[in-house]
C-alpha cells in the first residue's frame, strides 16, 4: 500500500490549471500547424494563422490562450493500492482549482447555483470523475471546458434500428448546428453506448485523447476517419468563415448498452481543446 498526501494532488492540479490555460498541448499545437498547411481557403488559412499567432503570444507573455478559462473538469485514475492521507480527496481537488485560478489570474466563471447565479469567485467547484484502477499511482487529467463549445453539445437517444448511420447522422448534425459557435476548428468527442449519462461522460473523456490517436477498435477507427472527412466537407471552416478545416479530430468512445437503446453523445470543443495530465 502506497501512501499519498492529498496535498500532492492539490499542488498538481494547481499547476495543471495554469498550464492548460496558458499553453496549448503538444498534440493540439501539431494539429493546428498541420491544419494551416492543409487549409485550401485563403481566408481560412489567414484565420488559422491568426489563431496560431494568438497561441504564440499567450505562451510567450504568459496570458490565457482564451478569455473563457472554462469550468475545471478533472479525470482521475486512482490506483487501488493507494492510501490517501491528509484530508478529503474532493476538497483537495477543489483547493487545487482554487489556487490555480486565483494565483494564475484566470477568469472565474463558475456560479454556485444554476438559477441564483452567484459567482464563487475562485472557479470552484470542479467537476470530478474518479475511476479505480490497478496499481499504486494516480493519473490526473485537468481539462478546463469553455462554454461556447460546451453549449453546442448534444445527447441523442437513438433507436437501435438507426444503427451506425444514425450515429453518423447525429455527429454530422451536431457539427452543422454548432456552426461557428463552437469556435472551429473543433475537436468532436463522441460517446456511443452505455446509458444517458455514460454516453455523455465518454464524449467528454474522448476530448482528452491525443489528436491523431484513433480508437483501438478497427470499426470505430473507420468511423472516426470517415466522419472527420465528412465534417470537413461541411464548409464551416476556421472561425466559421468558410474553408475545409472545420474539425481537427473526431474521437469516439464506446461502451456496452441495453438491447432497447443506442445512446449517442456529442461533446464539442473549440480549437484550443485544453488538457494537461500528470502522474503521481
Amino acid at each position: 500500500m502506497r501512501e499519498i498526501n492529498v496535498q500532492e494532488i492539490t499542488s498538481a492540479i494547481r499547476e495543471m490549471c495554469i498550464e492548460a490555460n496558458y499553453t496549448l498541448s503538444d498534440d493540439m499545437a501539431c494539429a493546428m500547424n498541420k491544419a494551416e498547411e492543409e487549409e485550401n481557403s485563403e481566408l481560412g488559412k489567414k484565420i488559422l494563422g491568426q489563431l496560431l499567432e494568438n497561441l504564440t503570444i499567450a505562451k510567450e507573455d504568459m496570458v490565457p490562450i482564451c478569455q473563457d478559462t472554462g469550468m475545471a473538469v478533472v479525470f482521475m485514475e486512482l490506483g487501488q493500492d493507494v492510501h490517501l492521507t491528509g484530508g478529503n480527496l474532493e476538497d483537495a481537488v477543489n483547493e487545487g482549482v482554487r489556487q490555480g485560478y486565483v494565483e494564475g489570474f484566470l477568469r472565474k466563471s463558475v456560479v454556485s447555483d444554476p438559477l441564483l447565479r452567484v459567482n464563487t469567485n475562485d472557479n470552484t467547484p470542479a467537476v470530478l470523475h474518479v475511476s479505480i484502477v490497478p496499481g499504486d499511482k494516480i493519473k490526473i487529467t485537468v481539462a478546463p471546458k469553455g462554454f461556447g463549445s460546451e453549449n453546442m453539445s448534444k445527447v441523442c437517444m437513438l433507436k437501435p434500428a438507426e444503427g451506425v448511420e444514425g450515429v453518423k447522422n447525429a455527429i454530422l448534425q451536431a457539427v452543422k448546428d454548432a456552426g461557428p459557435n463552437a469556435c472551429p476548428p473543433v475537436v468532436v468527442g463522441v460517446g456511443v453506448g452505455g446509458t444517458f449519462e455514460k454516453a455523455a461522460l465518454m464524449a467528454k473523456k474522448a476530448l482528452t485523447r491525443r489528436v491523431g490517436e484513433h480508437s483501438k477498435l478497427e470499426h470505430i477507427k473507420d468511423i472516426e476517419v470517415e466522419m472527420l472527412e465528412k465534417v470537413n466537407g461541411l464548409g464551416i471552416g476556421p472561425g466559421g468563415l468558410g474553408g475545409r478545416i472545420t474539425a481537427l479530430a473526431v474521437n469516439i468512445e464506446t461502451y456496452a448498452t441495453h438491447i432497447a437503446g443506442l445512446p449517442v453523445a456529442i461533446n464539442m470543443c473549440c480549437h484550443v481543446n485544453r488538457h494537461a495530465s500528470r502522474e503521481i
